[in-house]
């Protein structure tokens, strides 16, 4: 049978380091900016460039703005978040795997097969980590890029979801890595992974 695990996290909480190890203790493939790539080839209309720009960004035309006109020439990220919505889907179809972020969870949230695992730990700690990755950024730069990374993956959840992230009740599993560390992270989502 099929492991798919899906992996949400807050910028700085280790998330991606983490799924890279559950992937590689388990032999399995690994999925996080990769699924953008592919969402661009699969939609001849995307390019990577374009589909850079929008990565995890919200529309701006947010609400009833589009005219009924307009409505099916939509917005370039609403055909992003399609494309990448059926990209993800394939994946999981096709073979078990680990998918880092795009809010694999939601999209998957009628598999049975899937495990979703939500990343956190505090504001502070991920700050600190991420000034420790980028030594010649100054702090107050680290600071003002994870409070935006946060703010833009909250409307990006909320918008295409109607979700709130980081809700608890929206995953199978929670760990923060500030208390845990990133190696008990991947124990114990790799312990969660063995009844799926």
């Amino acid at each position: 049978m099929k492991k798919i695990i899906t992996i949400g996290r807050e910028f700085g909480a280790g998330g991606g380091e983490i799924g890279k190890r559950v992937a590689e203790e388990l032999s399995l493939p690994y999925y996080d900016k990769d699924i953008i790539l592919k969402t661009a080839m699969a939609n001849r209309r995307l390019n990577p460039e374009q589909v850079r720009k929008w990565d995890e960004k919200v529309p701006s035309s947010f609400g009833f703005a589009q005219s009924l006109f307009d409505f099916y020439n939509k917005p370039l990220d609403e055909e992003l978040w399609r494309a990448q919505k059926d990209a993800i889907r394939e994946l999981a179809n096709r073979e078990s795997c680990v998918i880092v972020g795009r809010n694999g969870d939601y999209i998957l949230r009628e598999f049975d097969h899937c495990l979703n695992v939500f990343v956190h730990a505090g504001f502070q700690w991920r700050a600190k980590r991420m000034a420790g990755m980028m030594p010649d950024t100054p702090m107050d730069q680290v600071v003002a890029d994870v409070k935006a990374a946060d703010k833009a993956r909250k409307k990006y959840c909320a918008y295409y979801t109607g979700k709130t992230y980081g809700d608890a009740r929206n995953f199978d599993l929670t760990v923060n890595t500030e208390k845990l560390g990133i190696e008990k992270a991947v124990q114990m989502i790799l312990a969660a992974a063995e009844s799926i």
